[in-house]
């Protein structure tokens, strides 16, 4: 979506609150960084399915 989109569909006041609330956020720390890091550079990854307990009952 473009900025034109979006201001258009939401509204030029709900993007400067937005805006004003992201400007406002604090920068991510380290830690957050390298947990999202594996999602974000291959978000299509499949894990091994988690086996369920119930099945082994």
């Amino acid at each position: 979506m473009t900025r034109a989109e979006l201001v258009a569909y939401l509204g030029p006041t709900v993007v400067a609150h937005i805006e004003q609330g992201v400007a406002a956020a604090p920068p991510p720390g380290p830690e957050l960084i390298a947990a999202l890091r594996p999602i974000l550079t291959n978000p299509a990854k499949r894990q091994a399915p988690v086996a369920d307990e119930r099945a082994a009952a």
